[in-house]
């Protein structure tokens, strides 16, 4: 046998190799042996059967909060996301350096997931939806934040500041101050939260250096891609046009169908899907990556283009260039996943204080619900993590 798995029809997209195609694919040790459209199936110890299927790297999400037990947002990463299909994840500043070194030793180092992490800028990170972390800046703490990134550094690859006025009261601008000066010291990306922040968006952006990420960036609420006029702010083009990343983060406020539907008719589209997923928005209105996929597909994306957005894109945006391929020599992280057609309802923020009633977490009462109908979405079959198959989620 020369293959250890063998994977057969189906149609293999990968933007890192500008692959979209129907072949097969072999693994071995772990690692990506060979793509063609004919492996004699007599060679592999396992087979797959992927006819009607697609057959992607790994998906990749970029906002998630992973610290399950730990924080108020927290979810379990195994049952959420590589059982979804997200083989690695970002946890966006769930923990500071107080909390980091629980985080590893509790959930990371556990999980069959891979999970990175920002920094929160704050020492305490999200302990609490109802104490901004940022509110009170004697949580600031730049020794100890360096000192955690120093012991930690094969896991941690930046730092995230929430500047809305919940997390941050008045002093997003300090925040953002000290969230780059930690960023620069660890030559790290950070990502900043927007959403009804007290500076406005277009001074907090001129801050931002090339490479760093702007996330919930689709929310609609006029703090966001769009003025309260409902016109696109010409600043989140320019931050684009810099390299600047426009990151969804839909979470439980996150995402507009109405703001991202006007930002694309009006050719700004994102520069990565990821879900902020999290404990208040996991029944709805995100579930999943893959929703989130299906939405983007939903306002007119390819699927080629929403893949490449979570796959090839994000690992670029991380310096993981290991992960995101499907290369040959690869660590063989892969999903697979088919078009289901039928009549799905997709939602969105609006959606939900009309479907999570008694849930506090988010918004509620900013507009009449919105919900769309759409003929397709984007539903999970297998997912291969360094080559092995996670079957309890199989179909």
């Amino acid at each position: 046998m020369n293959y250890d798995l063998l994977i057969k029809n189906g149609t293999i997209i990968d933007p890192s190799q500008n692959i979209n195609k129907m072949s097969d694919l072999a693994i071995k040790d772990g690692k990506i042996a060979d793509i063609n459209e004919a492996i004699d199936y007599q060679l592999a110890k396992e087979v797959i059967d992927a006819k009607g299927k697609i057959v992607t790297p790994g998906l990749i999400d970029l906002h998630v909060h992973s610290f399950w037990g730990g924080t108020i947002y927290g979810i379990d990463p195994d049952s959420t996301l590589i059982s979804k299909g997200v083989t690695t994840a970002l946890d966006a500043g769930s923990t500071g350096s107080v909390n980091f070194p629980a985080f590893r030793n509790h959930v990371i180092d556990k999980s069959k997931t891979s999970i990175y992490a920002l920094l929160n800028v704050s020492s305490i990170g999200m302990i609490s939806n109802n104490y901004g972390e940022i509110e009170n800046m004697k949580w600031f703490d730049y020794d100890s934040t360096l000192e955690v990134f120093e012991a930690h550094r094969d896991l941690i690859i930046g730092v995230k500041a929430r500047l809305g006025r919940v997390q941050a009261g008045v002093n997003d601008i300090e925040a953002l101050k000290r969230a780059i000066e930690l960023a620069e010291a660890i030559n790290g990306i950070l990502m900043i939260h927007i959403g009804n922040s007290p500076t406005p968006l277009p001074k907090l952006i001129q801050m931002l250096r090339e490479g760093d990420i702007i996330t919930h960036s689709f929310h609609g609420i006029g703090d966001g891609i769009l003025e309260k006029s409902g016109e696109v702010i010409e600043s989140m083009k320019e931050a684009q046009s810099k390299g600047i990343i426009i990151d969804v983060g839909h979470g439980a406020g996150g995402f507009s169908f109405k703001a991202a539907d006007k930002a694309m008719t009006n050719g700004l589209l994102p520069s990565n899907i990821s879900s902020d997923l999290h404990i208040g928005n996991i029944e709805g209105p995100v579930f999943d990556l893959l929703t989130t996929l299906t939405k983007f597909m939903y306002l007119g994306m390819s699927l080629y283009d929403v893949i490449n957005l979570c796959t090839n894109k994000t690992a670029q945006i991380m310096s993981k260039v290991e992960i995101g391929t499907l290369n040959i020599g690869a660590t063989a992280d892969i999903t697979i996943f088919y078009e289901e057609e039928g009549q799905f309802k997709l939602y969105d923020r609006t959606s939900y204080s009309y479907m999570n009633p008694a849930n506090k977490i988010g918004p509620s009462n900013w507009e009449l619900p919105q919900v769309v109908i759409a003929n397709k979405r984007l539903s999970h079959s297998y997912t291969i993590k360094n080559g092995v198959v996670y079957r309890p989620w199989l179909k």
